[in-house]
């Protein structure tokens, strides 16, 4: 055992060596980041904790996951509210909820994601089944629909959800992280439900006023018609697809890089796609394309632009389509999807800078991108149906987790103070020996519905007491003296205004209600 442990400790030693010897020339070496020797740094520091002290034990390192974190009190209540203006623009909009297990079958999720089907986590083998954490809530919605043989349901879901992506914590990237869907599944007339969907986004990003956005639309169709008629193959349109889908993060020239050099397209092919996926506009875009020599000659494509003609058309009638742009580039990866797409981006930058070069002190805005996105996935449901039964749905997911990033920095920039509690009177006593009286009213506020706190202090003082209320913000006191007590009444003391009246005991819950609902 002994001989083990040194073992351990010789090669832990060694790793630490190694380390140590790489981080020593990066002091050296020209054009070295801080944050390069800040990472080798952080290896060092993990592999000391692995070490351990003299005494030979392993040293436990307290931390949080990579691309996970930990949520404060405030900013739990910013997210709180963020969830409350979603689930009421949802229940708005008819929709009922439901929940799903938090890890499905792996087989449930292979194939469904594409490339990005590398992100899943898979976890360890249990006794005979093997299992996958949620990658998202559509696949899991899908196979609930099939399972229960649902094919009517307008629902949301908020929960969380699990990807083995490289996470930037800054952006509100994560590995761990909620999703708040929106989905209608359902045989209805087109265009309807999916207008309603982008209906539903417009409504949410107005109400958390995050700043300027944009909703970009497309279809699965228009692109797999654009693709064949700028003679990519058959079995090249989803791969080519998810490089097209990295537009909002690389340049046009190290798109079209990949699709040449990575994914075997040529390059005339691969020039005719940039024409196409340069265009912006509306309903006006959609009838141009109708009219495009070789567009016009895809039926899927033509398909496709004539149920954006019609989206456009509902749109105008839904008042959004100040927001709504049609934009060829707008590929979302994930294979599932078969007819209408969108996303929605800010499109001003986060409020709080980060620092994108540290050597000469400069620092740089770093937008948060997509907040939202969603599309139709007709065929979806019919993978997990035995009969190959088809349910067509179509659904939007909202990206809470950045939404949340830009709320914070938005709080973190105002002086607005954010209460952590709803407490709405707080039971304080003027004088020593009157834990019961207080236990009495802060039990009949309790007993009444009433939102209320004490100190768990036999004899707190009186500035304390008071200290907490403006520090919490917590509108009223409620002051138990020996005077008070003889008289029958409670002081109410105004804690903005410091204004005091007494209140007889009969009238304090009725005098409570009233002045927390004029708050």
């Amino acid at each position: 055992m002994m001989l083990a442990v040194s073992c351990a400790r010789f090669c832990s030693g060694l790793a630490a060596f190694r380390t140590a010897a790489r981080v020593r020339p990066l002091h050296s070496v020209s054009g070295t980041t801080v944050a390069q020797i800040d990472e080798e740094v952080a290896k060092l520091l993990e592999l000391k904790a692995q070490l351990g002290g003299d005494d030979g034990k392993t040293q436990f390192v307290l931390k949080t996951p990579k691309g996970t974190r930990d949520y404060n009190p405030k900013q739990m209540a910013i997210r709180e509210k963020v969830f409350s203006t979603i689930v009421s623009c949802f229940k708005c909009h008819g929709a009922e909820t439901i929940d799903t297990p938090v890890f499905e079958l792996k087989e449930t999720l292979t194939g469904k994601y594409g490339e990005d089907s590398k992100l899943i986590y898979d976890l360890k083998d249990q006794g005979g089944e093997l299992l996958s954490l949620r990658y998202d809530l559509t696949v899991p919605f899908a196979r609930y629909l099939a399972m229960n043989k649902i094919t009517n349901i307008k629902r949301y879901h908020i929960a969380k959800v699990y990807r083995r992506d490289n996470p930037a914590m800054t952006r509100g990237r994560y590995r761990e992280f909620y999703q708040c869907d929106f989905d209608i599944a359902g045989q209805y007339d087109a265009m309807i439900p999916d207008a309603e969907c982008l209906k539903i986004v417009h409504e949410i990003l107005s109400a958390l006023e995050l700043g300027d956005f944009r909703i970009k639309v497309n279809d699965r169709r228009i692109l797999d018609g654009m693709f064949a008629v700028c003679g990519v193959p058959d079995d090249k349109f989803r791969t080519v697809c998810s490089t097209v889908d990295k537009l909002d993060k690389m340049s046009w020239e190290n798109v079209r890089k990949e699709m040449v050099d990575e994914k075997g397209l040529s390059e005339e092919a691969a020039d005719q796609i940039g024409v196409y996926v340069s265009m912006q506009g509306g309903m006006d875009l959609a009838e141009r394309l109708l009219q495009d020599p070789k567009m016009s000659q895809s039926k899927q494509a033509c398909a496709g632009l004539s149920d954006i003609k019609l989206l456009f058309s509902y749109l105008q009638l839904l008042q959004v389509t100040d927001k709504v742009v049609f934009d060829l580039s707008l590929a979302r990866g994930l294979d599932y999807y078969t007819g209408v797409i969108f996303e929605a981006v800010l499109t001003q930058a986060c409020m709080t800078p980060v620092s994108t070069d540290t050597q000469n002190g400069s620092e740089e805005n770093v937008s948060v991108g997509s907040v939202a996105g969603g599309g139709r996935y007709d065929g979806l449901v019919g993978m997990f149906d035995p009969k190959g039964r088809k349910v067509p749905c179509v659904g939007v997911s909202i990206g809470i987790e950045r939404i949340f990033s830009i709320m914070e920095q938005k709080a973190e920039a105002s002086a607005e103070k954010i209460r952590t509690t709803e407490v709405q009177v707080m039971v304080v006593s003027a004088q020593k020996n009157l834990l019961e009286e207080r236990l009495r009213l802060v039990t009949e506020l309790w007993n009444a519905g009433i939102k209320a706190e004490m100190m768990y202090k036999k004899n707190p003082k009186l500035l304390n007491q008071l200290q907490h209320c403006e520090e919490a913000g917590i509108p009223l006191v409620a002051i138990l003296g020996e005077q008070e007590l003889k008289d029958g009444v409670v002081k109410l003391r105004v804690v903005a205004t410091r204004e005091e009246m007494d209140v007889s005991r009969a009238d304090v819950i009725s005098e409570v209600r009233r002045r927390t609902s004029e708050a």
